[in-house]
């Protein structure tokens, strides 16, 4: 009877190795319908009453197609029950972001891709959404209006934005995520994705979304969020223990993804040492370098632990030229910040949009990486930065001598005199205001000493007086201007565009939407198409004093024009 004991006790510990690892597949991936209960043997099992609430509060996002003044086409619609679904169209009370298609990615001021970015990273714009009370999400349902399908990512958050103590960690998990798929028809739907279930209360949900297989807009109505007070517990009888769980090592769980241990493999010092690399040896430094350059920046982590030969190609600040470290925004911090620092001593292109937020990074971790790393850069994106003040601003203009491009698009957070410090890079080619609180003076001295712009954004700026005095100086300064975008600018007039015309007759690009003191009568679109004869890209929208007239001229002069709105509504055509 004594070799049974032995048998038992191993018996034993596979069962209770399996239902350690069912517990820890649950907590990451399963998967949990909406409105059901969790079922055992055909019998629903006793769980918390599910909570179903609507959004409170819209806290952040990157655009939209609205004015920051008004409530039509913005995101703020998110805000509260639906207003429009079940009904289908086009409607002022939803949620429209800025772009759609692939149209914008093919105008004149359309920007380069950053290479090595993730293949599975789709996401081009994003809104937050808080919620009254912290649940564990068991549904998350998107009214979708009009032309659905931009949605491809979910997170949930483990912060509370009405929480009086900030927490010491802020984590973002992804709830659902899939590449972009075309929906046949523009027909409202209620979007309920297959989301996995985690290990912490939330109350806030971000969305992201990507629209370059729309045909048009996509307009969202409400959010709702379902889920449980207490923590589900799944029942041992749910499903079969898969065996092949019982192989994965438990680090994958501590991984997170890649990025979470990037800190920590970035820091390694000491590695094994292997009396040889391989084939790697006869390899010279060059190919290997290029076969590098095709992994993303998780992989080289990952490869830089493997052997000091493939440490040294890893940490080569020539694999960091250009570094987008927007897709890992929720896993970027100070510490990845500190270790990045020797290796990006070259960096020329660098994509910080998205990072930062609630802490994350702070303005002496910020102002120590771009003094060390910034004195290269040519392009440097922190759209939606709001990490960033007029310190941050400060030594950019100090630090970064050869940029060119700068991208503050919805950095809304920026005090108005920290635009000041634009003035001092004066190689500035592109830059990109969207959504920002700069203000005239500011403005004007950026446009004073920043005479080599090319390409310049000032949509939705709403803290400038006198778009006149602007187009004046744009004229007087900027004569190499190419593309221009004063969307929802509201106080220009037939002299700031006689001005702009007669001054920056390079433009191929021009964006007067939703300008309502232009008016066809003042000649002011006849005078546009007569002077400005490289126009690929003209917007109109949103102006009924379009007529026949300004047509003719504009198909007699501006033979390269390739997209032209001039439609009263946000509909666009492409010519």
């Amino acid at each position: 009877m004594s070799p049974v004991f032995p048998m038992l006790t191993v018996l034993s510990m596979f069962y209770y190795i399996c239902l350690r690892r069912r517990a820890r597949t649950a907590t990451r991936g399963e998967m949990m319908n909406s409105r059901r209960a969790i079922e055992s043997n055909n019998r629903a099992l006793p769980i918390n009453v599910e909570i179903v609430q609507y959004a409170k509060e819209v806290l952040d996002f990157s655009s939209h197609y609205g004015s920051e003044n008004s409530m039509s086409y913005t995101m703020w619609n998110l805000a509260g029950i639906q207003n429009v679904y079940p009904s289908s169209g086009d409607f002022t009370q939803t949620a429209v972001f800025r772009t759609y298609g692939t149209w914008w990615d093919q105008c004149p001021s359309a920007r380069l891709p950053f290479k090595r970015t993730p293949p599975n990273f789709y996401s081009q714009d994003y809104v937050e959404l808080a919620f009254e009370d912290p649940v564990y999400p068991t549904a998350v349902h998107i009214l979708e209006t009009y032309h659905p399908g931009a949605v491809v990512r979910v997170l949930a958050c483990s912060a509370n934005p009405y929480s009086q103590n900030p927490p010491a960690e802020v984590r973002w998990e992804v709830l659902w995520s899939e590449a972009p798929t075309k929906v046949n028809g523009p027909q409202a739907r209620q979007f309920t994705p297959c989301i996995k279930q985690i290990n912490f209360p939330t109350n806030l949900i971000r969305l992201e979304v990507n629209s370059s297989l729309l045909d048009y807009y996509t307009e969202l109505d409400a959010v709702v969020l379902h889920g449980v007070k207490e923590r589900p517990v799944l029942s041992l009888k749910t499903t079969m223990i898969d065996m092949n769980d019982i192989d994965e090592d438990e680090d994958e769980e501590k991984d997170g993804g890649g990025m979470e241990s990037l800190n920590k493999q970035f820091s390694v010092a000491a590695l094994k040492e292997w009396p040889t690399n391989g084939y790697f040896d006869k390899l010279p430094y060059e190919l290997i370098q290029l076969i590098l350059s095709h992994l993303t920046v998780p992989d080289l982590c990952r490869l830089a632990q493997t052997c000091k030969l493939l440490y040294q190609h890893c940490c080569d600040p020539l694999q960091y030229i250009h570094l987008s470290l927007q897709p890992y925004w929720a896993r970027i911090n100070d510490t990845s910040l500190e270790y990045l620092q020797s290796r990006c001593t070259l960096v020329q292109w660098l994509n910080l949009s998205w990072t930062g937020n609630r802490g994350a990074i702070s303005v002496s971790g910020f102002s120590r990486f771009m003094k060390i790393c910034g004195s290269e850069l040519v392009r440097l994106e922190l759209a939606c930065g709001h990490f960033l003040n007029e310190t941050c601003l400060e030594v950019i203009a100090e630090t970064c001598v050869n940029l060119q491009e700068l991208n503050l698009s919805s950095c809304d957070k920026l005090p108005p005199q920290a635009f000041n410090h634009i003035a001092k890079v004066g190689s500035l080619k592109r830059l990109i205001l969207y959504r920002t609180k700069v203000e005239q003076t500011a403005l004007l001295s950026i446009l004073n000493f920043c005479s080599e712009l090319q390409h310049l954004s000032l949509g939705s700026c709403v803290m400038i007086e006198d778009y006149d005095l602007i187009a004046s100086m744009m004229g007087a300064k900027c004569k190499k201007l190419r593309t221009l975008d004063l969307w929802r600018c509201k106080n220009i007039t037939e002299n700031g565009i006689a001005e702009l015309a007669s001054g920056c007759q390079l433009l191929e690009e021009l964006d007067l939407g939703w300008c309502p003191t232009l008016q066809s009568s003042t000649g002011c679109f006849t005078n546009i198409a007569r002077k400005l004869p490289n126009l690929q890209k003209l917007f109109l929208t949103a102006n009924r004093s379009v007529c026949d007239t300004d047509i003719e001229e504009l198909a007699a002069n501006c033979t390269h024009l390739r997209q032209l709105d001039i439609l009263v509504q946000h509909r666009s055509c492409e010519i």
